[in-house]
Order: structure tokens, then sequence, then C-alpha cells
């Protein structure tokens, strides 16, 4: 299996020198999705050849102190960009942190899975069965239990019994320990899971998400956006549009690039099999979102009232989308 540092060493073969370029501290989980897109920034330069230079570095996805771990590290000052869905951001925007999501990341939600035998087949048989969440407040349990009390009438919150396994890498080995009877997973494992093992993917979470956001499902609404403080922001706006810039690149690389998923498959996936890296090829490049304006926003703001309606501002975690939690307005303030 990849670890972080056999991850982290096919990172820094392309680290490259920043000379005299402003430098953004980008920390990110070792099992997340935004590795592929960040990677590939490096491989190829385009931090460089957009005039900054990405210092990324992989982390722990356990939590620390109840925030994830890359949350904790731009809140202590110790990261300049990070990825986390816009709910949690909303959480720490209020109560101070001064974050701002200043550009979409995608639609990056997870799945029921359970094993092969299972008798849940749906979100109507939840009840009476342990389901295993990374925490109560994780973005796929709070969209399950809005789906279940708008279209199911029942709380699994309150029928099921939901276990904390505050990590990715403990919800898998719960599953397979068979601690659980079915585990919300992050997108980018499960085809890991249903290709190694006898489980299968009951559900996936990107078609509630389209269900309460009431969208036509053609442009997926984003969950997860990317971050920086509010001072690295105004200290180096330039920067920040740099790293859109690089994004956008890296992305159209990976929407063309098959052999680059083969090579994302070797260095940073757990599985280095074809079937996997097909599999995790073709969801990425249906959840990612390239860019947004205020219609996106509405989406999202849509999305988070329907979930506030649904299940409460307690299960969600905060009562309202802060001011100024989203800046759409980031690169238009750079053009002429």
């Amino acid at each position: 299996m990849t670890d972080i540092d056999s991850q982290q060493a096919a990172i820094d073969e392309f680290q490259g020198d920043p000379g005299d370029r402003p430098v953004m501290r980008a920390r990110f989980e070792h099992n997340g999705s935004p590795r592929y897109m960040l990677y590939t920034i490096k491989r190829f330069a385009y931090d460089h050849d957009r005039g900054f230079h990405l210092d990324l570095q992989l982390v722990s996805d356990e939590l620390d102190e109840g925030l994830e771990t890359v949350e904790a590290k731009l809140q202590d000052g110790d990261a300049d960009l990070i990825d986390i869905d816009y709910f949690s951001t909303a959480r720490e925007r209020a109560d101070g942190a001064p974050i701002v999501a200043f550009h979409p990341y995608g639609q990056t939600v997870g799945g029921l899975v359970t094993p092969i035998d299972s008798p849940i087949d749906g979100l109507e048989d939840l009840a009476g069965h342990r389901i295993g969440v990374v925490r109560r407040h994780d973005k796929n349990w709070i969209l399950v239990r809005a789906a279940c009390r708008e279209f199911h009438g029942f709380d699994p919150d309150e029928t099921a019994t939901p276990l904390e396994a505050g990590s990715k890498v403990e919800l898998t080995r719960q599953l397979r320990n068979g601690e659980v009877d079915g585990i919300l997973q992050f997108w980018q494992i499960i085809p890991e899971i249903v290709e190694s093992g006898p489980y299968r993917e009951v559900l996936s979470m990107s078609r509630l998400v389209d269900r309460l956001a009431d969208t036509d499902g053609e442009r997926p609404v984003p969950i997860s956006t990317f971050l920086t403080s509010e001072p690295y922001l105004a200290d180096h706006p330039d920067t920040v549009r740099g790293f859109e810039g690089a994004f956008r690149d890296a992305v159209e690389r990976l929407q063309r690039d098959d052999s680059l998923w083969t090579e994302l498959g070797a260095q940073l996936m757990y599985e280095d099999d074809p079937a996997v890296i097909r599999a995790v090829r073709d969801r990425w490049r249906e959840m990612v979102v390239v860019d947004w304006d205020e219609s996106t926003v509405e989406g999202m703001e849509r999305l988070f009232d329907r979930l506030k309606e649904v299940v409460g501002a307690d299960a969600v975690g905060v009562d309202e989308l802060p001011d100024g939690v989203f800046r759409p307005d980031v690169e238009m303030e750079g053009r002429p």
C-alpha cells in the first residue's frame, strides 16, 4: 500500500526550487482526491508558470482536537491552502476563524458501502443498523439524515446507530472487520474497497445533493472549496489568483490525459489496479468544478438552507452561512 511517505516522495521529485517566487504552503490529506490535481500542478510546474511556488505536503486525515488536520493547520498558521466542505468552513468561520473559500473544488461527497450480502439496499433500510461515519458532522451523514427525513419519514440518527471512526482509514477498517453494517466512505476510496473485497456501493451521495439542492444535475453543486486565510489573501492576492490558474491548467490536463492517470495510480493510489484507476478517473472528471459564479453560490446556499430546514441547525453545525465565507470575486479583482 502507498503510504504518506512514499506519496510525498513522489511529489517531492517535482517540488522544484521556489527561487524568488511567492510561496503558498498547501497541506492536504494523503487519501483525499485533491492530491491528484496537486500532483499534476507540481508534475508540470503549472505553479511556476503562474508565478508562484506551491509547497505541497501531505498530512494525516485524523482529527486534531475536533478539527480535520488540514483545518487545524490553516487556523494555526501552518498552511496557506487547504480544501474542506463548505459546511465545515461555515462552522469554523462562524466561530471566528479568519478563513475564506476563494475557489470551488468539486462535488466531493461519498457513498454508502456495505457487504455484498447486506440487506441494506437503500436509505429506507438503514434503521436498526450500525453505520460508520467519520464524524457526526460529516457532510455525508448530514445528507443521509436530510434525505431520510425528507423522503422516507425517519431520522437514522435516532433509528440507526452511527459510529464515529475519526478518519477514512479507520472507517474502512471498521467495515472490513465487521464492526459496522455499512459505512459512508469518501468517493475516491470506494473503488479501492469494492474492487478488492466483497463489498458494494449501495448509493452515491451525489444523487442526494442534486435532489436536495433541487438542481437539474447538469452542473454539480460544489461541496468542497479551496480555502486560505483572510490575512494571506490580503497579502498575496496575486498568488491566490495564480493558484486558480494552475488549478484550471491541471484540470484541463486531467480531463484529457488518460496516461497521466496511470502514473497517478502507480504513485498515489492504494490499489494500483486498472479498474480502480478508471473508476477514480471517471468520477473525478464528473465531480470537479472548474469555476463558479453567483448562480453556483446560490445553489450552495439553497442546499444549505434545505439541509438546515430538514435536519436543523444543530445537525449542520451552524445557524447560517457567515458573511464573506465565499469569495467568487477574487479572480475578477485581478482583471483589468
